[in-house]
């Protein structure tokens, strides 16, 4: 499926600035690139455009031989994440060419792509917001209870898909429509209106919508 071009990030953290009319803005601060690019698919080699991205320079003994060798050919040193990005048409960077916050401008809509916040194995009512059983004479430590999931004989199994406990959080979360409020090419710093998924210093995507 092709994208819009992005650019991997970190996500640093949120502060508020102030407009023009002087309304307080929540913004989420993302420090972005530069990410070169280390790869290029051509629909004619590979079958489909891309481009792979890097983010964040790593040292020798933290990057596996085979991946070493692939850094080698964009000649550009070694680092930590990578990401691949289909495009629509036929890609226009080459190997060692470097994204910056600079392709993006106040009053863009991006949408950001992140990790979010892993909570651990919870109950249904944390979990899917239940209400749970009353807490009157009669409703004896089964306030919390999951209730009945199964079924009679037939068809005799829980249905796939059924709310219950288990594991919240940790999962790829993608916020659509977020402006872009202010961009500091100087500190490869985006500034973007609202709220991103992930914990500080989480790896983020940022890409036109």
């Amino acid at each position: 499926m092709a994208e819009k071009l992005g650019i991997l990030g970190r996500k640093l953290g949120m502060t508020r600035i102030f407009g023009g009319d002087g309304a307080a803005v929540a913004v989420t601060v993302i420090e972005a690139g530069p990410c070169p690019v280390t790869q290029v698919k051509s629909e004619a080699k590979d079958g489909y455009n891309a481009l792979q991205i890097a983010f964040v320079k790593a040292k020798a003994k933290h990057v596996t031989k085979a991946m070493q060798g692939h850094f080698a050919k964009a000649d550009d040193g070694l680092y930590r994440h990578t990401r691949e990005i289909r495009l629509a048409g036929a890609p226009e960077h080459k190997p060692g060419d470097a994204l910056t916050v600079e392709m993006f401008a106040p009053g863009d809509v991006v949408k950001v792509t992140g990790t979010s916040v892993g909570k651990g194995y919870q109950g249904r009512m944390r979990r899917w917001n239940f209400a749970g059983s009353k807490d009157s004479h009669g409703c004896e430590k089964v306030h919390r209870n999951n209730g009945s999931v199964g079924n009679n004989t037939f068809p005799g199994h829980v249905f796939k898909g059924r709310k219950m406990a288990g594991h919240w959080g940790n999962e790829t979360v993608t916020e659509m429509g977020l402006l872009i409020v202010g961009v500091r090419p100087q500190d490869n710093v985006i500034l973007v209106r609202g709220s991103v998924p992930g914990p500080k210093n989480g790896l983020v995507l940022v890409r036109k919508q």
